[in-house]
């Protein structure tokens, strides 16, 4: 094991999380010839050459009546370093997505953890399936970040502790929280992350309201603008029709 330098050791807190749009082959255009092949077979293809705003009728048809598999003909990698609670959520959407995560076998975990801003709602009221987060007081938030930080010394400290003496880094990360960041690549398709936002994030125009947890929905935002930027007329047809995966 490489010795780590001293200054890497100290934890780091954060309240924001990362969002990179890495690589894609996402367009307007991969909807409407993979619809179109239906009824053009291999002329379908003449679309590539098109504006696709001249078929925005069509992809906004398609999303209306969600015939959803014209939406799944592209793809987008993002890499995404968030909490490992995030990841967690992030492990339920399985259809149409793929992982590959930061391996804390194989690497010294860093010493990065997350600690809720100030802007981040602390208290939930009401029951489950009915209940709403509302703002802290300033002594709740004081609290929130002085035990999260001084837990957060404390498992990092036994961590580099174990590894010291020689545990291996699969056994001695058991004690670290789920607060710690950790990075992955997430690759997904239009579809699969209509359906992500659809839970994962609250929305005016959304006609099946979600109660999406505040951490995940942030990543969810940030992987939208980039989306929305690849493929606007898709994004505009998903909020126009109650932001629906179709």
């Amino acid at each position: 094991m490489t010795d780590t330098p001293a200054d890497d050791l100290k934890p780091s807190f954060l309240s924001d999380v990362t969002v990179e749009l890495v690589k894609h082959s996402a367009a307007d255009s991969d909807v409407l010839w993979a619809a179109r092949v239906s009824t053009a077979g291999e002329q379908s293809l003449d679309e590539l050459k098109k504006d696709p705003e001249r078929s925005k009728g069509l992809i906004n048809y398609l999303m209306r009546d969600r015939h959803g598999s014209p939406f799944e003909h592209n793809s987008m990698t993002f890499f995404i370093s968030a909490p490992i609670f995030v990841f967690r959520e992030f492990m339920r959407h399985r259809v149409g997505w793929s992982y590959n995560e930061e391996s804390g076998r194989y690497r010294e975990l860093q010493s990065v953890f997350y600690v809720p801003g100030p802007d981040r709602k602390l208290v939930q009221e009401g029951r489950p399936g009915k209940y709403v987060f509302v703002d802290g007081t300033e002594a709740q938030q004081e609290l929130v970040v002085r035990t999260m930080e001084d837990s957060y010394r404390q498992a990092y400290d036994a961590y580099q502790e174990m590894l010291a003496a020689g545990v291996a880094r699969e056994v001695a990360r058991a004690v670290l929280p789920v607060g710690l960041f950790s990075s992955m690549y997430a690759t997904c398709n239009a579809r699969s992350l209509m359906h992500f936002l659809g839970l994962r994030t609250q929305h005016e125009l959304a006609t099946v309201p979600s109660f999406p947890q505040r951490e995940i929905e942030m990543v969810g935002e940030k992987m939208e603008a980039e989306w929305a930027k690849l493929m606007p007329l898709t994004h505009a047809a998903f909020n126009a029709n109650g932001r629906v995966a179709p």
